[in-house]
């Protein structure tokens, strides 16, 4: 699919040919793939739709000044390129970002809203620590993987650093990665969150040192109506990691 820009995006439709659509998105510096665990799960429902990010998977070229709002962009023409008239979307850290953006710039796209261990960025945001951020920032490829790992799951996770779909695309180049945390760390979307009409669910652990949990709660109480559900124990990757005790916190939200 290109955009109106010229940009080639790679999309990936799967699940139920018709009824209700599910957009997903993934965190920042991370294709499709993000979504490889979970995917399944919402397939026999939904008609799931994803898109890779510029910079990442199938979807490359000039790197730029991405954005938030661009990423958002790029879902609301992947959605229309489909003839898709709304989806319930699913955004998990920067894709949660990516989409309050949606929800707000493109209401009419958006039937429900999920947003998982995501922050509103800007000043009103809590940060992480100072801690955390120098530890993400060794030069070690393989040291800052299994860091990674330590903040997205609980030690009683079984699988090792290398098998997760969550720590991001090993195909972007530094100047694409570095696109992405440009894009997400400018995101400010503190005056959008009462603009947003959908029904929406806030979800976060509460031991997420890499979105603090308090983000969640800034989100709820800006959104009109939103829910709030905080899952004790969890870390970033708490949506892959409790997905069978998320079930019934979706399932209630979605149906």
């Amino acid at each position: 699919m290109i955009t109106a820009d010229g940009f080639p995006l790679a999309v990936q439709v799967s699940g139920r040919d018709t009824g209700p659509v599910l957009l997903l998105l993934a965190g920042q510096a991370n294709s499709h793939a993000w979504w490889d665990g979970l995917r399944a799960t919402f397939e026999d429902r939904f008609r799931v739709v994803t898109f890779d990010y510029r910079g990442t998977g199938g979807s490359r070229g000039a790197v730029g000044e991405w954005t938030t709002a661009g990423f958002a962009g790029d879902a609301a023409y992947v959605l229309t390129a489909l003839g898709i008239g709304s989806a319930t979307v699913y955004g998990t850290s920067m894709g949660g970002r990516v989409a309050q953006v949606l929800a707000a710039a493109y209401p009419q796209l958006v039937e429900r809203l999920i947003l998982a261990c995501t922050s509103p960025g800007g000043p009103h945001a809590r940060e992480r620590a100072p801690e955390v951020r120098r530890r993400l920032a060794t030069p070690d490829r393989a040291e800052r993987r299994r860091i990674l790992h330590d903040l997205f799951y609980t030690d009683a996770w079984p699988r090792d650093p290398g098998d997760s779909h969550l720590l991001g695309d090993p195909t972007m180049t530094a100047a694409e990665s570095r696109a992405h945390l440009r894009a997400s760390d400018r995101h400010d979307a503190w005056d959008l969150l009462p603009r947003i009409a959908a029904p929406t669910l806030v979800l976060h652990g509460d031991d997420d040192l890499m979105v603090p949990t308090a983000n969640a709660a800034l989100i709820a109480a800006r959104i009109p109506g939103a829910t709030l559900h905080l899952h004790p124990g969890g870390r970033h990757g708490f949506f892959e990691e409790f997905a069978a005790e998320l079930t019934p916190v979706l399932d209630g939200f979605l149906h």
